[in-house]
């Protein structure tokens, strides 16, 4: 059993997917958060963003993502239930700062994308 649980490993990973250590697949920060972040964030959470100017959250790269706000941290890793991030896209804050800000939802496959890469650690991977 063992063999086989490792031979499906290796399938997965030369599948093009990384698997966790209870065998799910690992998001990537580079290859899976970042789109969605560059798709829906970076207008406005870059300097110069308005999003920007306000809270002075740049989402454009990783270290300045994981520094967060001029109030804190945004992404807790490990921690979905209270890392502001996922509150606001999941839009469990108040409507008037739901993200991305005056514009539709997140589609629910990104919000749980983005979700569990920060139950994941939220790595820079």
């Amino acid at each position: 059993m063992k063999r086989f649980g490792g031979l499906a490993a290796i399938g997965a990973v030369l599948a093009g997917g990384l698997l966790t250590a209870c065998g799910e697949h690992e998001v990537s920060y580079q290859q899976e958060v970042v789109p969605i972040l560059k798709a829906n964030c970076f207008e406005c959470h870059t300097p110069g963003g308005i999003g920007y100017e306000k809270s002075k959250l740049d989402m454009s790269s990783y270290d300045t993502l994981m520094k967060g706000t001029q109030y804190g941290p945004v992404v807790k890793p490990g921690d979905t239930l209270t890392s502001v991030l996922v509150m606001l896209i999941e839009n469990r804050a108040d409507e008037s700062i739901h993200m991305p800000y005056q514009r539709n939802l997140l589609p629910q496959k990104s919000v749980e994308t983005i979700k569990t890469w920060v139950a994941q650690g939220a790595k820079n991977n």
